[in-house]
């Protein structure tokens, strides 16, 4: 048991070779909930809606790489067409945009 803790068995043995599959084994087949791993948020996600408009999270990777002018269209045709009506960057305390809410009519 102390060679097979201290991985104390050189290469192309049988050992070594058992001790690379039950490591990769339980890479592959041991389940994410046990780790509490969670899938990425998606990145548009519709908020609660406020005065009758629908609002909308968007990531900054979406937008960012645009000239200004065009994100409003862009962020319409991302939302599959619904026309934004306002587009506000969400800035950190460095001032680097962190993402954008997104205004729409219902």
């Amino acid at each position: 048991m102390k060679r097979f803790l201290l991985w104390d068995y050189p290469r192309a043995v049988w050992q070594y070779d058992l001790m690379v599959a039950l490591i990769l084994a339980f890479i592959f087949l041991t389940p994410r909930e046990l780790f509490r791993d969670q899938p990425r948020a998606m990145s548009i996600v519709r908020l609660p809606s406020e005065h009758g408009s629908q609002v909308f999270w968007m990531e900054p990777d979406l937008l960012v790489p645009l000239p200004e002018a065009a994100r409003l269209s862009k962020a319409s045709e991302l939302l599959k067409n619904k026309p934004v009506f306002r587009l506000e960057p969400i800035f950190d305390t460095e001032q680097e945009i962190k993402g954008f809410m997104a205004y729409t009519k219902p």
